[in-house]
């Protein structure tokens, strides 16, 4: 196969600025709910892209926990490689693909630690199984193989309470200052709608595709 001659047409929906939702967030809504409506595989799964102090950016798969007016939630261990680039730029990326509905959500923003009693009732939510597994996993670092990590758990499973998170485990928040909506269209004529913060104000402009 020649991938250069691989590509699909899109046309299923259109995105006009006149009807767009003017607060970025609640259109958010708008889209994620229509995924999970559609059945969307993953709704929630988002890229998250960052960068440590010297400009050397890692991407990986995340997915969203919550969300509101104040920005995009996500937890992850604090000294995984994603952990590290944070605390040193707290800058970084989001980006949805929602291949079913032909729908790109792009994010930039600032992250930042949410608070510990948000991240303690978020870890206590989560099944027994995950909550071992957060305590366990060194993140991002090398390991021996994965046997002296099912031993640690095995040995977890046989209490089976009274665990606490971490604190090397937690969640963040980005803060967006940057929202683009982006929608197939025909003949590679996609919808971009881009929502920029300026002084505590969303400006909507439509992009060239």
């Amino acid at each position: 196969m020649n991938i250069r001659d691989f590509r699909q047409n899109y046309s299923k929906y259109k995105l006009d600025i006149e009807t767009v939702n003017k607060n970025p967030i609640i259109q958010f809504e708008n889209w994620l709910n229509e995924a999970i409506l559609n059945q969307v595989p993953e709704p929630t799964a988002m890229n998250l892209a960052t960068s440590d102090d010297e400009g050397n950016i890692s991407s990986r798969i995340v997915l969203l926990k919550g969300f509101s007016e104040k920005g995009f939630t996500f937890f992850t261990n604090y000294e995984s490689q994603k952990g590290q680039q944070i605390a040193k730029n707290s800058k970084a990326a989001l980006n949805f693909f929602w291949p079913l509905l032909e729908r790109q959500v792009r994010i930039e923003g600032k992250i930042s630690k949410i608070t510990t009693s948000e991240s303690d009732e978020y870890f206590l939510s989560r099944p027994i199984e995950s909550q071992i597994s957060a305590i366990i996993s060194p993140q991002s670092t090398k390991i021996k193989d994965k046997n002296e990590l099912d031993s640690r758990r095995n040995e977890l499973i046989e209490v089976k309470k009274d665990l606490q998170r971490p604190n090397y485990w937690g969640g963040y928040l980005l803060e967006p200052v940057r929202i683009e909506f982006w929608q197939g269209g025909e003949n590679r004529l996609h919808d971009r709608i881009n929502f920029v913060l300026s002084k505590n104000k969303w400006e909507i402009h439509r992009l060239a595709p």
